[in-house]
C-alpha cells in the first residue's frame, strides 16, 4: 500500500497529508518545487486564482491538483489510469469535502482526443519519463487551452518549448534530475 506521504504546501488544506502509492513511474513533485510553480502562477494570475480551470493530465499522487485546488482555483479535472491511485485520489477528495475536483480514470492521449468544448487556464503535465509523452501531446493541447493558458511541463530532459509559435517558456528549473517549466500558449489570433 504506502507509508509515504507528502503534504500540501499551503492553501485552505494546508498541510494535509497525500498518502504516495508505489506504482511504476510515480513521482509525487516535491514540496519546494510545487512552491515555485504556485509561486510563479502567483505573479503570472496577479495572485487571482478564484475562476481558474485546471487540467491535471497524469494525476498521479494529485499533489498539483489538490495544490491547486487548495489555493482556490474553481475546477480542477484529473485525470489518472492507475487504478490504486485513483482509489487514493477520490479517498483524498472526499475527505477534504473537495468538491471542485473531479478525477477521471483513463489514458490522457484518449482524455484529449474525446475532451469536449472545455477549456483550460491551466494544463499540468508531469507523465512516466522515458515514453516520448510530451511529443505526443504537444499537438492535442491547443483543443484544450483557453487564450493565452498556462501549461505546466515535469522532464528528464532540459525543457524547449514545441516547434511552431504557440508556446513560449515563461519560466524554467532543474531540481535533481527533474527539469520543470512554466509555458504561455498564445492562441492563434484570426
Amino acid at each position: 500500500m504506502t507509508n509515504k506521504y507528502i503534504r500540501i504546501v499551503a492553501g485552505q488544506y494546508r498541510r494535509t497529508p497525500i498518502a504516495v502509492i508505489d506504482s511504476p513511474g510515480l513521482r509525487p513533485t516535491p514540496d519546494r518545487v510545487r512552491e515555485t510553480l504556485f509561486n510563479w502562477l502567483h505573479y503570472f494570475w496577479d495572485g487571482d486564482f478564484s475562476g481558474k480551470q485546471v487540467l491535471d493530465l497524469f494525476a498521479g499522487s494529485g499533489a498539483l491538483g489538490f495544490e491547486a485546488a487548495s489555493r482556490g482555483v474553481a475546477h480542477v479535472q484529473m485525470v489518472e489510469r492507475d487504478k490504486a491511485a485513483l482509489a487514493a485520489l477520490r479517498t483524498l477528495r472526499d475527505k477534504l469535502g473537495a468538491g471542485q475536483i473531479r478525477i477521471h480514470a483513463g489514458d490522457a492521449m484518449e482524455v484529449l482526443r474525446r475532451m469536449d468544448a472545455s477549456r483550460y487556464d491551466l494544463v499540468m503535465l508531469d507523465p512516466p519519463f522515458g515514453q516520448g509523452w510530451l511529443e505526443r501531446l504537444w499537438p492535442l493541447l491547443p483543443g484544450v487551452l483557453s487564450e493565452d493558458a498556462l501549461v505546466y511541463v515535469e522532464s528528464e530532459e532540459e525543457l524547449t518549448a514545441p516547434p511552431g509559435p504557440q508556446f513560449e517558456i515563461l519560466r524554467k528549473d532543474r531540481a535533481g534530475a527533474v527539469h520543470y517549466a512554466l509555458l504561455r500558449f498564445a492562441a492563434m489570433r484570426k
